[in-house]
């Protein structure tokens, strides 16, 4: 008698809620996992996994990937669940009704979007769910700057609605608006308390970068989480404390001993990208950096930026076009110790930031695949987990189970309180949902580079995304479209 609709037989099974790092095999049936155990009866599917890892499938809560062939690079990279937490959308209602239409091939969730909120009441711009006029938006100086309280509370008025419609949570881009007055700040994380939703958190700069700061950008993610009560996630802190881990990661972790609700996200490259609008690129902000306009390429040409009077121009004429920067040697290695450390922070999880494809040149069909050679994005899009794992494995000192849980589990459990859906994620046993990933671990790596950027990741054998095969020996399924909605 067939029992499943699947069996994988055979493959090295971790669960990293129970510990659970064995030979086993596991069924699926429908969308869910049914069992895992040895000598499963027989399944309508069976699937040879000798040798092979199977685990859940990552959850990243940083991704800003929202097109075909982003989310295509991602599932290649062993993820089934891309949200859109830091930056946001609104209103939230149409960015789920958007997704549901055009299909998707991994589950998808969004945060209400302070930026956005602000930009609607200060800049007076009209939103649609999509994160792209975000980015154009970057330069308008009329949001970057500080806010009435009336203002303010017709911000909080439109995350507030963007919560009762089903938002995971509040994404704040602090950095993106310097003169926002940190009382604005407390004002949110308040909201979020009041509403029991976590906040993610685009610090606004260290102290040591921008000495005139209004507060330094640890202190006051920490500062909010004391005073009320919410959830402060703290976005990338690799890319955005850099050298200064000694102190910000001590203070995060002082906090967390305190009882404040603090948690940290890290990748594993050490450059970044967003749009060469953003405020802290602006010519005379770079050297607090350590930056010069050189250290800036930009996307759409490939080019890398010559000088400050170039970077002025492509700010000016083009604020939302995207701009790799580097800031971290990954080659220098004190440079990777700083990466290695961010990321096995206890507690700390692994998210991308991944960025939508630009295309230099012509775009073709979006739903082209493989990608062809005019695509290109942050690797991070392409590589972070196969990359993640490939280097803790070497040298990050941490068991396999402990590296899955930062790429599965941690995340997963960051948002079930709010998200009871996120309860079956994370995990494989008996009743959870069937987002599942098996690799190799011994050919695992991320093979996008800086100047090759869209390049999947080897290693990746099958992934399944709700009982449904997205991935299956290495070949990716380009009629797959089983994702759904992750809501609160």
């Amino acid at each position: 008698m067939i029992e499943y609709d699947l069996v994988l037989r055979g493959g090295r099974v971790i669960d990293p809620e129970s510990g659970l790092d064995v030979v086993r095999d596991v069924a699926v049936a429908g969308d869910r996992v049914a069992a895992v155990g040895a000598g499963l009866p027989r399944g309508r599917q069976e699937v040879d996994v000798t040798g092979q890892v199977v685990t859940a499938g990552f959850v990243d809560l940083h991704s800003h990937a929202h097109d075909l062939g982003s989310a295509r690079l991602q599932v290649m990279d062993g993820v089934t669940t891309a949200l859109e937490l830091e930056a946001g959308v609104t209103p939230v209602a149409g960015a789920y009704t958007a997704a549901a239409a055009a299909g998707r091939p991994l589950n998808y969730g969004f945060a209400a979007s302070w930026a956005l909120a602000r930009m609607s009441v200060l800049s007076r711009v009209t939103f649609d769910g999509s994160v792209g006029p975000l980015f154009a938006g970057l330069a308008d100086p009329r949001w970057r700057g500080g806010a009435s309280a009336a203002e303010i509370d017709r911000v909080l008025g439109m995350l507030e609605a963007d919560i009762a419609d089903g938002a995971l949570g509040i994404g704040m881009l602090v950095a993106y608006a310097p003169g926002t007055a940190p009382e604005e700040y407390l004002r949110v994380a308040a909201l979020a308390s009041a509403c029991d939703v976590p906040t993610f958190t685009h610090s606004r700069d260290l102290v040591e970068f921008t000495p005139d700061v209004p507060v330094d950008g640890a202190e006051e993610i920490v500062r909010a989480a004391a005073e009320t009560g919410a959830h402060m996630h703290y976005c990338h802190v690799n890319s955005t404390t850099l050298r200064h881990a000694d102190r910000v990661l001590g203070l995060v972790e002082r906090a967390q001993r305190a009882g404040a609700r603090v948690s940290t996200e890290a990748y594993p490259y050490g450059a970044g990208m967003t749009g060469i609008g953003a405020a802290f690129l602006a010519p005379e902000r770079l050297a607090g950096r350590g930056l010069t306009p050189q250290s800036l390429t930009y996307a759409p040409t490939g080019e890398r930026v010559a000088s400050a009077a170039r970077l002025s121009e492509l700010r000016a004429t083009d604020p939302g076009g995207l701009a790799i920067i580097k800031q971290l040697d990954e080659n220098a290695p004190d440079d990777q110790a700083l990466l290695l450390r961010y990321l096995t922070f206890p507690g700390s999880v692994i998210a991308s930031d991944a960025m939508p494809l630009t295309w230099i040149g012509a775009a073709p069909e979006p739903a082209s695949w493989p990608l062809p050679a005019a695509a290109f994005t942050h690797p991070r899009t392409a590589g972070t987990y196969a990359r993640s794992i490939r280097t803790l494995s070497q040298d990050g000192g941490l068991s396999m189970s402990d590296i899955l849980a930062k790429c599965s589990l941690h995340p997963a459990v960051l948002l079930e309180d709010r998200v009871p859906a996120m309860r079956r994620k994370g995990r494989v046993s008996a009743g959870s949902d069937a987002d599942i990933v098996v690799f190799d671990p011994g050919t695992i790596s991320d093979q996008a580079t800086y100047t090759r950027s869209t390049r999947p990741s080897s290693g990746i054998r099958h992934v399944l995304v709700n009982g449904t095969f997205v991935v299956r020996d290495s070949r990716l399924d380009t009629s797959a479209r089983p994702g759904r909605p992750v809501r609160a």
